[in-house]
């Protein structure tokens, strides 16, 4: 049976909450925007629903905790998504935002988009990752960015604010044929092609069963099939909000998938595994960065 997902793109936020923070970061800044923030993520922290949303993620990163302890780690979960989203907004009202890497990771773009064959850029729900879109327009070629934006979804992209046009190009993954033909013609192109590998749109048909954090989730393995298909290679990289308007671009590793690998999800597990892998080391590390608010573990237990 295709599961459907129980995830979703609408803020638990409403419209007079994100314009209160969008005016405060107009007028004063982004620093009094966080002193906001924090009483607001204390209250989401407080309410039962809020806590349900996170306690899945919460529940396998730190096993055996007690309610105290539950408490501080979804407080400081909300907290960074908070700040993640404050800076957002601010890359669009102030100005952009400091965005870094290291030497040897633009190195390793460099190299992979020499090789002509168009690059995949495959990333998550952790750090800033939609402040990330502001740092594509150092690619020297077209970038096309699979997004879906629901009706209902209050949250403002930094572009939005500005008023400016977005620095790359938008294919809508519950799109005709799920935007796969624009996909295969950006890659054909030899253009770069961003995507989430940690959410499934639509339907479970285009998911595997995959390890993550000691249980199984389904994770989407188009990204890998498109590789097989173009023979483009797959940079998997994460953003990391390092402070107040800052984020650092980090590598996490090439994924090359063979060519003719066909259409069935299981000759693609051990690539999405692979990518399970990279997310699973970010979370070790930084376990306050990653924002899937919802349970991703077909409701296993801990």
């Amino acid at each position: 049976m295709n599961a459907e997902p129980r995830w979703t793109s609408r803020s638990i936020g409403s419209r007079l909450q994100h314009g209160i923070f969008y005016a405060l970061i107009r007028v004063a800044g982004r620093r009094p925007a966080y002193a906001l923030l924090f009483f607001v993520a204390l209250w989401y922290a407080l309410r039962p629903a809020t806590r349900a949303r996170s306690s899945a993620y919460l529940s396998r990163r730190f096993p055996g905790q007690g309610r105290l302890d539950r408490l501080r780690h979804c407080f400081l979960l909300h907290w960074n998504f908070g700040l993640a989203l404050v800076d957002r907004a601010a890359s669009g009202i102030l100005g952009p935002p400091e965005i870094t890497a290291s030497r040897e990771d633009e190195e390793t773009l460099t190299s992979l988009l020499a090789e002509e064959r168009g690059l995949i850029m495959l990333t998550g729900h952790a750090g800033c990752w939609q402040t990330s879109f502001a740092a594509l327009d150092i690619v020297d070629r077209p970038v096309h960015v699979v997004m879906h934006r629901a009706e209902d979804d209050i949250d403002r992209h930094y572009f939005e604010h500005s008023g400016e046009k977005a620095a790359f190009g938008i294919i809508d993954p519950l799109g005709y044929l799920g935007g796969s033909l624009e996909m295969l013609d950006a890659l054909g192109k030899k253009h770069v092609l961003c995507l989430m590998g940690d959410r499934a749109f639509g339907s479970g048909r285009n998911t595997v069963d995959t390890t993550f954090l000691g249980g199984t989730v389904k994770l989407p393995f188009s990204a890998y099939r498109l590789a097989s298909a173009t023979g483009a290679p797959i940079l998997v990289f994460f953003s990391r909000r390092t402070g107040p308007g800052t984020t650092v671009h980090e590598i996490s590793r090439i994924i090359r998938v063979p060519a003719g690998l066909g259409r069935s999800g299981a000759t693609y597990r051990p690539y999405v595994q692979e990518f399970a892998d990279a997310l699973e080391e970010l979370t070790r590390k930084h376990p306050y960065q990653l924002f899937n608010f919802y349970d991703m573990w077909e409701h296993q237990e801990p």
